[in-house]
């Protein structure tokens, strides 16, 4: 007999939206600020990256409840250059950090053709394609780093040390779309273990090993005292250096193992760092804009072209299969699991919020 609590519902956007952001405001988020957050959440379910939609959204209010994340405080920017500038995030939630970030890297590269800043003191801000796609739309190309809590060993080493750090690229597109590579330097990000365990499933082997350094396919082993293994072996223990060295050393904020797990450390700040670069491509065109979108065309045309390995029917561009899994979703809706459903309905019920999500009529 199978289980009930695994069916799936297909949940429309707008009503995961309001339900996610009447939570957080039930905890003392100012509205924008929560719609904000709960938007991107959204927005990563949309796009199939489910392990970073609103399922998180239970750990994010423990933190608010146990008073290791700030729900409002005032932010502000130190501007060290015209081009470079500091934002102290004040223990608030990364999403509203990083995205204050962007738009601030946004107005500098509209006067000077690029714009730097970084993050310190903030926390986990959920799918790094969230900031590259916002700076997309206003026509630049990006660079979004961030560290991460211990949960992957150096190459060569079994004990976790190096955050499943994220980097996201995005570089807009002409009619061919847009790229966006959006990835972590470990074979696989602990939010699908997390996703995995939640359902009852198991992991690949070659994803993680155990406390006792064994492979497993146990996400529950893997997750208790396992470590996750980095990409390629040691390329992605350099990359995972990267973002720590990037995001946390130049920032000011944690690094070389200091970013506390928000899942496991409740009694203390994250202190997570972020690095965002936002730019002009066109800048060295004679062309500007409509050269530089038509050469990206070129690339991406070629791309998929390319004479395809057996076995593959198409090849496909990064970002291309999240914005195809978006457009979908946004029509026929975001999959949750019944358990998942009555899980965050559960959380809106502690929260005092009456707002259900709803199933997209067929």
């Amino acid at each position: 007999m199978s289980d009930p609590t695994a069916q799936t519902i297909n949940i429309t956007p707008t009503s995961a939206t309001a339900l996610a952001k009447a939570i957080l405001t039930s905890h003392g988020v100012p509205a924008d600020r929560a719609d904000l957050i709960a938007t991107a959440l959204t927005l990563a379910d949309l796009r199939g990256v489910d392990t970073h939609g609103i399922n998180r959204l239970p750990g994010y209010i423990a933190r608010l409840q146990a008073g290791v994340v700030a729900p409002a405080p005032e932010l502000s920017f130190d501007t060290k250059t015209p081009t470079m500038a500091l934002l102290d995030a004040k223990n608030t939630f990364g999403f509203v950090a990083g995205s204050m970030a962007i738009d601030q890297c946004v107005e500098m590269a509209r006067t000077y053709g690029m714009g730097m800043v970084a993050v310190r003191n903030s926390n986990h801000y959920g799918m790094g394609a969230t900031y590259v796609l916002r700076a997309i739309k206003q026509g630049l190309a990006c660079f979004a780093y961030t560290n991460a809590s211990r949960a992957m060993p150096p190459w060569g080493g079994v004990e976790a040390l190096l955050g499943t750090s994220p980097f996201a690229v995005g570089v807009p597109g002409g009619a061919e779309g847009d790229f966006v590579l959006d990835m972590s330097p470990c074979v696989a990000a602990r939010g699908k273990m997390r996703k995995a365990a939640r359902r009852g499933e198991s992991i690949p082997e070659g994803y993680a090993l155990d406390a006792q350094g064994r492979p497993t396919t146990d996400p529950v082993a893997a997750l208790e005292g396992g470590v996750v293994l980095p990409i390629g072996g040691p390329k992605g223990s350099g990359l995972a250096m990267m973002m720590d060295i990037f995001a946390g050393v130049m920032s000011g904020s944690a690094f070389a193992g200091g970013v506390n797990d928000q899942y496991k450390e409740m009694e203390r700040p994250q202190g997570v760092g972020h690095w965002f670069l936002v730019f002009r491509p066109d800048v060295f065109l004679d062309g500007g804009v409509e050269e530089f979108r038509e050469r990206m065309d070129t690339l991406l045309r070629t791309v998929r072209g390319a004479k395809k390995a057996e076995g593959f029917e198409r090849i496909y561009v990064s970002g291309e299969m999240e914005a195809e899994v978006e457009e979908k979703r946004r029509t026929e809706g975001i999959p949750f699991t019944k358990a998942e459903v009555d899980a965050l309905h559960y959380l809106g019920l502690q929260s005092g919020v009456q707002i259900k999500m709803e199933e997209v009529r067929k």
